[in-house]
C-alpha cells in the first residue's frame, strides 16, 4: 500500500510563508521545533485534508556562529504545488492585496500562478470554471511561473 503524505519545501521566513499559504486557504495543522537539529517543521493542509495532502515547511535555523542563514533560490526547479480554490478571482485578489504578484493571472477564469515568499511556484485552479472577468482577462504574465 502507498499513501501520499506531503511535499516539503524549505523556507527562509516561516511566518511569511504560513501567512502566504493562509491566503490560499491552507491552515497550520502541526508544528515541531527540533532543538537538536536546529530546525522547525510546519505542516499545512486545506480544511479536511489533514493527514491526506499536506505541505511541510522546513525552516533551518540560522547558524549559532552568526554567519549568514541558508538562502533558497531553486524554487522553480521544484516545479509547483497546485491547489483547487473555490473562487480564483477572490483568492488572487487576497494575494495581491497582501503584496504578492500574480505571475500568471486567471485570464481564463480557471488557472493562475503565484510564488511563495521563497519563490515556490503555486498553481491555483478554479473549482469548475468561472467566466473570464476583468481586470484579470486583460492582465499580462509577469516574470516566470
Amino acid at each position: 500500500m502507498v499513501k501520499y503524505l506531503h511535499s516539503m519545501i524549505r523556507v527562509s521566513d516561516p511566518d511569511a510563508s504560513v501567512a502566504f499559504f493562509k491566503l490560499i486557504g491552507l491552515e497550520e495543522v502541526r508544528r515541531f521545533d527540533v532543538e537538536a537539529g536546529r530546525f522547525t517543521l510546519i505542516f499545512l493542509a486545506a480544511p479536511g485534508q489533514e493527514g491526506v495532502a499536506e505541505v511541510e515547511l522546513t525552516y533551518n535555523w540560522p547558524p549559532d556562529d552568526g554567519s549568514a542563514p541558508e538562502a533558497y533560490d531553486g524554487g522553480r526547479n521544484f516545479g509547483h504545488l497546485a491547489y483547487r480554490v473555490e473562487n480564483i478571482y477572490e483568492t488572487c485578489q487576497r494575494l495581491m492585496d497582501a503584496g504578492h504578484t500574480i505571475h500568471r493571472p486567471p485570464r481564463d477564469g480557471h488557472m493562475a500562478f503565484v510564488k511563495s515568499p521563497d519563490g515556490i511556484s503555486v498553481e491555483l485552479l478554479q473549482e469548475g470554471r468561472l467566466e473570464p472577468a476583468e481586470p484579470w482577462a486583460s492582465m499580462d504574465n509577469i516574470g516566470s511561473w
